[in-house]
């Protein structure tokens, strides 16, 4: 920041979270799946001169999600790859959602892979996992009861078991 530059309040959606920026081989046909499997809203695109995209912007309920095109940028290929170019991603998206079985029967008839169809879960939230047509892998949750830490280590015991 120089010495003229006065910052200015963050944004809501950058507020009080991590934001996670993927890479994907094709971010238009990806926020369109996004769209229509898990009820994103583009937020803002920007498109490369060259074609594809630089850099674009969804919400998935409450949670913002930048994305772009793998390779867009040639001096920055290395450092942003897609998930295919990698042999697979190390990080899972976790997104809260009101209704994870509907978003399940959605993803699925978009394209999505189920990794493991909608269950209750030993921690109080029942979860699906999925991983979407670019080879992110997501955990969406409809959180259902509040777990004391006692309680949810009994559980994950008798889970274990």
């Amino acid at each position: 920041m120089t010495e003229h530059t006065v910052p200015v309040e963050i944004p809501d959606r950058y507020r009080y979270a991590v934001v996670p920026h993927i890479m994907v081989d094709d971010a238009a046909a990806a926020i369109d799946f996004y769209q229509r499997a898990f009820g994103a809203r583009e937020e803002f695109r920007l498109d490369a001169p060259g074609g594809g995209v630089l850099h674009a912007e969804i919400s998935i309920g409450r949670s913002a999600l930048m994305l772009g095109d793998a390779g867009v940028d040639e001096a920055e290929a290395a450092s942003f790859a897609a998930p295919a170019a990698l042999g697979g991603t190390s990080v899972t998206l976790h997104v809260f959602v009101p209704d994870v079985d509907g978003l399940a029967k959605r993803a699925e008839a978009a394209g999505a892979e189920i990794l493991q169809p909608p269950t209750d879960m030993f921690h109080g939230d029942r979860t699906v996992i999925l991983k979407d047509p670019s080879g992110h892998i997501w955990v969406f949750l409809t959180h259902m009861e509040d777990v004391s830490n006692e309680e949810l280590r009994r559980r994950l015991a008798a889970f274990a078991e």
